[in-house]
């Protein structure tokens, strides 16, 4: 995974403001209600998306999220 986030940042020489989950730091993800790598393929069509964080800006929070 390391490829898909650090090294992908610092290979766009950003990795000062992306590659991290951190505060400060730019970010987009999903936050699913189940693992989408371990549930069962004719599963996926049935996950919820509780959270989308794009540009390190919350897009969509149904309660999933928890910022302190």
């Amino acid at each position: 995974m390391t490829a898909y986030t650090v090294g992908s940042a610092h290979a766009a020489h950003e990795e000062h403001i992306k590659g991290t989950l951190a505060r400060g730091m730019l970010a987009d993800f999903a936050v699913l209600s189940d693992d989408l790598l371990g549930v069962a393929p004719e599963r996926i069509g049935r996950l919820t998306v509780g959270a989308t964080v794009v540009g390190g800006r919350i897009a969509h929070d149904v309660g999933a999220l928890t910022v302190s």
